[in-house]
């Protein structure tokens, strides 16, 4: 072996050899190797040279942890076993742990793959718009047709278990449906009428989700109808399919123009049209039997709210024997008995019967009764 003095000269140019045929470092990430175990991989692959080596693990998206089985840095040796974990939002496809096996190999391939969740269901008369699609992180928002509302979270994100971080959203059609009435009537009766006959156009509801509503409601009196004095009211309400209703009012009103009631006058009657004081109504009078009737006969309500004419009364009837001729007096007695049978309600009457006796009997003796009232 030679003197130590010639070992000693010999000893670190064979050091430097071994250093040059040192392979240079195989670190990669997630291995767990660092530039400060390249000398000792170095060695140990020296040291080793007749052990299987494998390859450095390369995992995208996760980080490897090795352990040789010499202890030590020996991260790629034969039976060095090796734990794959992915990352966050990635899950692992393959073996949790691999091992250097003799062939050069580890045993299996892994890959990290990114997380994806349940692909959304589309919202009837909606949709959504995602960003990344389905994968991990990714964020959904829902949107719904005109006229619906949507209900439930309007945005979702794809999450690491993953699950949507909330319920699917869905459209609803909370939206009642619109109609528009038309506008108030106002109508006033014609002469001797209460009614007024009033119509419009049936007013159309219009539903803003589907257009389709399944029921239309009226209360109150149909169009084309006669409507008597005073405030009307009209109402109708629409349903869409989702029982929503949609309602419109307005009112109908009916003046009926008026004089003012009359009343009959004493010791006698009054006999009107239509509702005895509106426009275009006629009242008649009439007395008592023994009574007669001064002033108008008949009163109309006029246009100007007046009533024509002037106030009747009843004055006691007389017959006037101050005549020269026989012919006046019965002339007179034809008139009154006229009056008289006009105005009695009934023939039994006794005062009617009693006037009509003495009636008969001045016709029966005109000349006496002139001479009587000659004389006198």
């Amino acid at each position: 072996m030679g003197s130590p003095a010639l070992r000693a000269a010999l000893l670190p140019p064979l050091l430097l050899l071994l250093l040059l045929r040192v392979p240079p470092s195989r670190a990669f990430p997630g291995s767990g190797d660092s530039p400060l175990e390249d000398d000792e991989v170095g060695y140990s692959h020296a040291r080793y040279k007749d052990t299987p080596w494998c390859s450095p693990i390369k995992v995208k998206y996760g980080d490897v942890y090795c352990r040789a089985p010499q202890g030590g840095y020996y991260k790629t040796a034969l039976g060095t076993r090796c734990d794959i974990r992915c990352r966050k939002g990635y899950e692992l496809h393959g073996s949790s742990q691999l091992v250097c096996q003799s062939d050069k190999r580890w045993s299996d391939k892994v890959i990290c793959k990114q997380k994806r969740c349940p692909t959304l269901a589309m919202p009837a008369n909606g949709g959504f718009k995602c960003v990344d699609g389905a994968y991990f992180n990714s964020r959904c928002e829902y949107y719904c047709s005109p006229g619906y509302t949507l209900k439930g979270e309007q945005t979702v994100t794809c999450m690491d278990n993953k699950a949507w971080s909330g319920r699917p959203a869905s459209c609803v059609d909370m939206e009642p449906p619109r109609i528009k009435c038309p506008s108030v009537k106002e109508r006033i009766a014609e002469p001797n009428k209460l009614t007024v006959r009033v119509s419009w156009e049936t007013p159309e509801g219009r539903d803003t989700a589907d257009g389709i509503l399944t029921d239309v409601i009226l209360k109150g009196l149909p169009p084309g109808s006669n409507f008597p004095e005073g405030d009307h009211k009209i109402q109708y309400t629409v349903y869409d399919r989702a029982e929503n209703k949609g309602i419109c009012k307005f009112r109908v009103k009916v003046r009926v123009r008026r004089c003012g009631k009359l009343n009959a006058p004493e010791n006698g009657y009054m006999k009107c049209s239509s509702d005895g004081d509106n426009y275009g109504a006629t009242c008649e009078f009439s007395c008592i039997g023994g009574y007669e009737l001064q002033g108008s006969p008949a009163r109309v309500c006029q246009s100007n709210l007046a009533w024509s004419g002037t106030e009747p009364t009843c004055a006691a009837m007389n017959v006037n024997v101050g005549v020269r001729t026989a012919a006046a007096l019965l002339d007179q007695f034809y008139e009154k008995r006229r009056l008289l049978i006009v105005s009695t309600p009934t023939a039994r009457n006794l005062l009617y019967r009693l006037q009509l006796g003495m009636l008969q009997v001045v016709a029966a003796n005109p000349t006496l009764f002139l001479q009587y009232g000659a004389s006198g």
